[in-house]
C-alpha cells in the first residue's frame, strides 16, 4: 500500500463516528500492535484513494483483515445509532468467502440498515470527508426509522 492519506486533519479526527471506528478497530487488535499507533495510522487502512484502489485486484477474496475491518464499520454505525436512540442497535454482516454477501443493523424487530455488499476486498472510503459524510447518512436514516417506528424498535 502507498503512503499514508490522512494528515492530522484535526476536524475530521474528533468526529464522533471518526472516534468511534477509532475504538472499534483498536478493539481488534488482541497483540496491543495499534497501542503505539496514532488514531490516523489505525484508520488509514480504511482510506482508498484512487492509487490505492487501482493497487487492488478488481476481482478477489477478502482477507480477515479487511472483513475485520468491514464488520468493525458496521459495529461503529451500530453503537452510535445506539447512543443516538437510546435503545439497542445489533449489526450482522453476513459474508461468503468470495466477499459478496449482506449487512444489516437491526433495533429491536426494526430493520435500520440494509446492505447488500461487493467487492468487500475492496471495502474502503475515497477519504475521511467521504467516510463521514456516508456514516452520517446511514445513521441519520436509521435513527428517523426508529423514530418513526419506536413500537417496532421496543420489541
Amino acid at each position: 500500500m502507498t503512503d499514508a492519506v490522512i494528515e492530522g486533519s484535526e476536524v475530521d479526527l474528533t468526529h464522533p463516528f471518526v472516534k468511534q471506528m477509532v475504538i472499534q478497530l483498536r478493539a481488534l487488535d488482541s497483540y496491543g500492535t495499534y497501542d503505539t499507533w496514532s488514531d490516523e495510522k489505525v484508520l488509514d487502512p480504511l482510506i482508498l484513494t484512487k492509487e490505492r484502489k487501482r493497487e487492488i485486484p478488481v476481482v478477489g477474496d477478502p482477507d480477515e483483515t479487511v472483513i475485520a475491518r468491514l464488520k468493525a464499520y458496521y459495529n461503529a454505525l451500530a453503537t452510535t445509532i445506539e447512543l443516538q436512540c437510546g435503545l439497542m442497535a445489533v449489526p450482522v454482516v453476513n459474508l461468503t468467502h468470495e466477499g459478496f454477501g449482506r449487512a444489516f443493523i437491526s433495533v429491536g424487530k426494526l430493520i435500520v440498515l440494509d446492505k447488500t455488499l461487493r467487492d468487500v476486498h475492496r471495502f474502503g472510503f475515497p477519504s475521511l470527508e467521504k467516510l463521514i459524510q456516508d456514516s452520517e447518512k446511514l445513521i441519520n436514516k436509521a435513527a428517523d426509522m426508529v423514530t418513526t417506528y419506536r413500537e417496532v424498535a421496543k420489541l
